[in-house]
């Protein structure tokens, strides 16, 4: 399962629920759509999306059997989720950060740096957040002139290593 969005409020008296978004595809929130939600109880619950507007930068979502707002009142900070089968395809060069994390990170001349444990998202590119050598951070842009060759399937990222990434 994979997180798309976390529930943060109700509102309303309607059962709708303020969402903030955790994807790159807003059209996973569309009508009929099928979400997944952990509730505190640990038990999996699918909701059926049958209303879905823009409020103040937030999703606004209502489910499928949820009218009012103590219908929705206990969703709060719950997370949003979807199955693998539900991610869309990627284009050439980009990647879910579950395929990046976990990746060896290595240099164009063969010298190990680390494993990618986390993916920031600053602005206008990701920095990719590596445990290295004496359990040094690393920070690592994923631009062009950085990141040479990534390998998901061989859990490997090859790097062109500029001067000053790495003290």
């Amino acid at each position: 399962m994979f997180v798309i969005g976390k529930i943060i409020n109700t509102h309303g008296i309607k059962g709708e629920v303020k969402v903030k978004q955790i994807s790159d595809f807003p059209e996973r929130f569309k009508l009929g759509s099928t979400v997944y939600l952990t509730n505190h109880d640990d038990e999996l619950i699918t909701l059926k999306i049958a209303g879905m507007r823009l409020h103040k930068g937030f999703l606004l979502l209502q489910f499928e059997g949820y009218e009012s707002i103590n219908d929705v009142e206990h969703l709060k900070g719950v997370e949003l989720k979807i199955k693998e089968e539900q991610q869309e395809p990627l284009g050439e060069n980009e990647y879910y950060y579950h395929q990046i994390i976990g990746c060896n990170v290595v240099t164009t001349e063969g010298e190990e740096i680390g494993i990618i444990e986390s993916i920031l998202s600053p602005g206008a590119n990701d920095v990719w957040v590596i445990r290295g050598k004496n359990n040094q951070e690393i920070l690592i842009p994923y631009i062009e002139p950085v990141v040479k060759d990534v390998n998901v399937e061989g859990k490997q990222v090859i790097i062109e290593l500029m001067e000053g990434l790495i003290d």
